[in-house]
């Protein structure tokens, strides 16, 4: 063995040897987390992770700065290959070990220089755009000096990196008549190198083989400590990512025990195991020994990008809530209680010091509407709803720190079966004059109409509630409603932290639904859609669940109902609700029926998975806002005006609620009706 190839053993296995001792270290602190079952439906897991970590899908949604992050990923893959081919020329003493490839070797050296060209070029245009563009989520209070120098020596030797690769090449290239591979972009720079001797181009080659193969271990070496850790745990963090919809909220098992206790005190659980510690249950997340593995590996492979920040309703209306900010703080705790974390020393926060409220405010976490826009632009899966709902758990469940405005809500559903103080004797007010079958008058009906909180007891929405059974009346739709046995569903108290309220909610509704034996349901609110349609199923509720413009959309295609052409001559901007759109993925079914209007549709510039919060969500209907520059639902308006329409079709009836308040702050004459309105008006 040559002196050489003694010096890079030594390297090499020193710098994988401290690698692999952060590796382990880190591994420790996920392996001390809570568990959570995320080895399942492998091939869906393996489709997502080729799609968003290798495919850059998500990356991309930012059409010029996700096309050269995407090119310098796919470089780096390629490039890695000629790094292993490094590493075992080194061992071995030989060189250009792959060679024996063939065309595939001229295929990987080609593409692997013109690779490191692209990534020349993006990191100047990125140091470019971090010092002189500065976007806006570049300059956030969480954003610390240490971050910025971070992300600049990251660069910077990222730059290095590709250029000592094509000097080597260039060495390599001109020292060697009989070389072996194609390296298009060494031979274009080959020509101001051309007269150097040979010893002086060998040594050309030697020495930038040696810069490279350094930089890439130091490389490796600083990932762990810098918010690049991307690099390595993107790939996991998407294979591990949630498979269930974006707005899906897991139902908490301790809780289910206790309500089924309470509601049944008869109801059988498995004891504990003989000689198990007595354990009482805690809520929530206070501090980091109540996150899951995967809440600690989001905040590893957090990159910082800010795209999440940047698309935040509550952020961008001068809220203190920064999504980014949270992992942030996650991370910087983790590791600071790293040693007592693993050791199991940090308790529930009984400490001086926990994640929540010395890191994360309760502040922001009560300004977060459970938009799902921070989750999905994430270009690496971080789900961030769950971990602010599961915060906002603890903060109910074991402190009581809820803000008042909640409290008379929670007080209400518990005592009225409603988020406000009206009785369910009142229910079917809407419907005088209607002839509505309740299900004891149609105990075997078609579809259940869900009528939901608002589409009952809010005026402006009763509208809406009217003109939807009209409508299915008009198509001749066999349907029923609950009636006075319909309670909310309990989607408020769920997203607000509550879970004892909202799993006793949910569980009386279950037994009434099941009692009846229902087995499709349509409502027009999207929430009281995705709680039935994704959450019930948890506590036993299993139906065929649909929003209200899947349903007129389908009506409409099997010509049970002919829209004319009313508002033919009226633009027309549809708002997307979060919880239909980026929660349920229901984009074209709305928008296939106001087209049914012949109206002129004007999107506004954020629509669709881009589409902006109303403000409502996340129980934030029933509270007021945190202090900021702002409204959520003000600027949301904003939005609708700009496009000129006449109209706002609305498909939600918080989004209904919201959009009118703003437009009556604009002055506006634009005109806000959900989508069922424009229906019955048109039929």
């Amino acid at each position: 063995m040559s002196q050489s190839q003694i010096i890079f053993l030594i390297v090499l296995v020193a710098t994988l040897g401290f690698f692999a001792y952060t590796s382990w270290k880190i591994l420790r602190v996920l392996k001390a987390a809570k568990p959570i079952d995320r080895f399942d439906n492998i091939g869906e897991r393996l489709r997502i992770t080729l799609l968003v970590a290798f495919g850059q899908s998500k990356i991309l949604r930012k059409p010029i700065a996700g096309i050269l992050h995407a090119l310098v990923w796919w470089g780096f893959l390629v490039i890695t290959i000629g790094t292993v081919e490094m590493i075992i020329d080194g061992l071995a003493g030989t060189d250009r070990s792959l060679a024996v490839l063939g065309p595939v070797y001229n295929f990987i050296t080609a593409s692997g220089e013109v690779f490191a060209f692209i990534i020349i070029l993006s990191v100047i245009l990125f140091l470019a755009r971090r010092y002189i563009i500065k976007p806006r989520r570049f300059k956030a209070p969480e954003m610390k000096p240490m971050s910025k120098i971070d992300a600049t020596v990251i660069l910077f030797l990222i730059f290095f990196l590709m250029v000592s690769l094509i000097l080597m090449n260039t060495g390599y290239l001109l020292s060697n008549s009989d070389y072996v591979g194609l390296f298009p972009v060494s031979k274009i720079l080959a020509l101001p190198f051309s007269s150097m001797s040979p010893d002086s181009l060998h040594t050309l080659e030697s020495v930038n083989w040696w810069i490279h193969i350094v930089l890439v271990l130091v490389f490796l070496n600083i990932l762990p400590y810098s918010k690049h850790f991307h690099v390595i745990m993107a790939v996991p963090n998407v294979f591990f990512s949630r498979l269930t919809p974006k707005a899906h909220l897991d139902s908490m098992e301790s809780v289910t025990n206790e309500v089924k206790m309470m509601m049944n005190p008869d109801t059988a659980f498995a004891p504990p195991p003989e000689g198990a510690p007595a354990e009482l249950p805690s809520f929530g997340i206070r501090d980091v020994n109540q996150v899951n593995w995967k809440n600690i590996m989001d905040s590893y492979t957090c990159t910082e990008c800010g795209r999440c920040t940047e698309v935040c309703p509550a952020n961008n209306t001068g809220k203190k809530l920064s999504p980014r900010k949270l992992y942030i703080d996650l991370r910087k705790r983790a590791t600071e209680v790293s040693p007592s974390f693993i050791a199991g020393m940090v308790e529930n926060g009984s400490g001086t010091v926990s994640l929540v409220p010395d890191y994360i405010s309760e502040e922001e976490l009560w300004a977060c509407t459970t938009c799902m826009a921070c989750v999905q632009e994430c270009p690496v899966d971080i789900d961030h709803v769950p971990f602010i709902v599961e915060m906002r758990r603890n903060l109910v469940l074991e402190q009581s720190a809820v803000p008042s405005d909640l409290t008379g809500m929670f007080n209400n559903m518990e005592n009225n079966g409603a988020p406000w103080a009206f009785s369910a004797e009142d229910r079917m007010k809407w419907a005088e004059g209607l002839s509505v079958p309740t299900i004891t008058e149609n105990s075997t009906p078609e579809v259940l109409f869900w009528v939901g909180c608002a589409g009952a007891f809010d005026d402006r929405v009763q509208s809406i509630t009217r003109a939807f059974a009209s409508i299915l009346k008009k198509a001749k739709v066999d349907f029923a409603v609950l009636g006075k046995e319909e309670s909310c569903t309990g989607d408020p108290a769920k997203r607000a932290g509550n879970e004892f309220l909202y799993q006793m909610q949910a569980m009386q509704n279950v037994e009434i639904l099941n009692m009846h034996n229902v087995k499709k349901i349509v409502t027009t609110c999207p929430h009281c859609f995705n709680i039935l349609k994704n959450e019930y199923p948890d506590l036993g509720g299993d139906y065929e669940v649909m929003h209200h413009t899947t349903f007129l959309n389908r009506l409409i295609e099997e010509g049970k109902i002919n829209p004319n052409e009313t508002f033919s001559e009226s633009a027309i901007t549809y708002h997307d609700s979060c919880y239909l759109g980026r929660g349920n993925d229901i984009y074209d079914d709305p928008r296939n029926v106001v087209k049914s209007l012949k109206s002129e549709i004007r999107e506004m510039k954020q629509n669709r998975s881009k589409g902006m919060c109303c403000g409502a969500g996340g129980a934030q209907m029933f509270k007021e806002e945190e202090d900021g520059k702002m409204r959520v639902n003000h600027l949301r308006t904003t939005h609708a005006v700009e496009t000129g329409a006449e109209i706002v079709a609305a498909a939600c009836p918080f989004c209904m609620t919201m959009m009118t308040d703003g437009v009556k702050t604009k002055e506006s004459n634009i005109k806000v009706y959900d989508i069922a309105e424009l229906i019955d008006k048109s039929t």
